[in-house]
Order: C-alpha cells, then structure tokens, then sequence
C-alpha cells in the first residue's frame, strides 16, 4: 500500500465501495486506519451479514499519522454538514484481493487554504438526487472507457486553470498515494457517489474539508500524466460510471 492512505483512498484503488471495506474488517465512522494494519479486500465468513443502504454517519477517515483531536475535529466537522440522500445501491464490484497492508505517515503536501468560491459557466445537471457541474473548462480529450486501469474521462487544459468541485460534498482524501493520477482530490458526495480530480499541479483543500459545487479545489497540472489536463471520475457505489451521464450538456 502507498503511503499516507485512508480507508477511502484503498476502497477507491482496488474500484470496492468503502462501505463494504469498513463492513469487512469491522471498522466503524470514522473509518480510522493504522500504519501496519492488513486490511482484507473481499468478504469473511464472519462479515457475510448484508450492510444498510445508507448509513447515518458521514465521517471521514483520518489518514495515518493524523492527532486524534484533528480527526475528532475533522469528524465533527463532516457529520455536522448535510449531505446530498443517496441512491440506490447497485452494481457489482470487482474481482477480490485477499489483503492489503496499510503503510505509515505520509509527506503529504501542506494544502493552503482555498479561494472562495467560483462557479464554472454554465448551468448544472441533477442526476441522482445530486447536482453536478463541470469540473473544468476545456475540451474533453479522452472519453470514458470502463476498461481502462484508470477510468474517467480527460479533460484538456492550461497549467494553473482552475479545478473545481463537480458537486456539493466533503474531500476524502487529498494526496499523491494513488499510482498513476499524480496529485489527487477525491470528494464524497453522498453514501454512494464519489467524484475524483487527478493530475493537478496543486491542491487546495484537504481531508474533511466541506466544499460547495464549483469551489476551486485545484490547479491544473500534469503530475502523473504526460500533459496538462484534468483525470475526471464519478463513481457510484465503488465503480466507475460514465461521467457524461452525469455531467450538464455545453
């Protein structure tokens, strides 16, 4: 595993819903994960009882080598903040891996604050019982595919443009931990929908943070990637789903 994860962050690598993961290893909100923890990635005999739909905590999990006081605090804040009703679950996951290992403290960059907020042109799409928005301008180069290792779709781009949140939700994970997205934010946006923004040059939020639809999260960049340009993800109940479907027609 990569440096500086939360429970999030591995759900989100190995395309499993951190509901599940939480529900299999028997760790309860706020998803608390420890530098040499092993973590299984597939159903025990013992953790076969279905879970809820929904779940009425909405905590983040604290990255290992956080304080207690600031995951209390993170926790607080995020269970405080109302969030979008959630959709059906659906779809199957994946194929298993048995295990993974949580590793320790991360170098994570130190996030500076961010911007206030600005909204993107153009109007939004509800889709979900969520409204989504453009994450950022330019022209989408690459269209989803839901076989690629990492799907989404790419949108091309100016170093430093702004990346902006495609909906109302609370930041997961903000890191460089994942191969292959470079810097990366992932928000959650319900239960069951989570949005994720790679390659930035630069991020400006962090974990437990609340951010509103088209609040600036980000610079453009090409960390982990071979131009500048966003790596945009929606996915639903752990799997990656077609961002178009989703997003306000331009």
């Amino acid at each position: 595993m990569e440096k500086g994860d939360t429970l999030y962050s591995i759900a989100f690598r190995h395309g499993k819903d951190f509901r599940d993961v939480a529900q299999w290893n028997g760790i309860s909100a706020p998803y608390t994960i420890w530098p040499g923890q092993v973590l299984l990635m597939h159903p025990s005999e013992a953790s076969r009882k279905p879970r809820p739909t929904t779940e009425p905590v909405r905590a983040v999990a604290r990255a290992p080598g956080r304080t207690a006081s600031a995951s209390r605090a993170e926790a607080s804040a995020v269970a405080r903040a109302p969030v979008a009703p959630a959709a059906a679950h659906s779809a199957s996951v994946p194929a298993a891996v048995d295990a993974v290992p949580v590793a320790g403290e991360a170098s994570v960059q130190s996030p500076t604050p961010p911007p206030a907020p600005a909204l993107p042109p153009g109007g939004s799409r509800r889709v979900s019982g969520i409204a989504w928005r453009w994450p950022a301008d330019g022209t989408v180069i690459k269209g989803f595919q839901s076989g690629d290792a990492i799907p989404g779709i790419e949108i091309g781009g100016r170093a430093g443009s702004p990346v902006r949140a495609a909906a109302d939700g609370v930041v997961v994970y903000s890191g460089n931990g994942l191969v292959g997205y470079g810097e990366l934010i992932i928000v959650k946006h319900n239960d069951d929908f989570l949005s994720a923004y790679g390659h930035n040059r630069k991020r400006l939020v962090k974990e437990g943070q609340r951010v509103s639809a088209g609040q600036v999260i980000a610079e453009m960049g090409s960390t982990g990637a071979s131009q500048d340009e966003l790596q945009f993800q929606i996915r639903r109940n752990g799997n990656p789903v077609n961002p178009m479907d989703f997003l306000p027609a331009r």
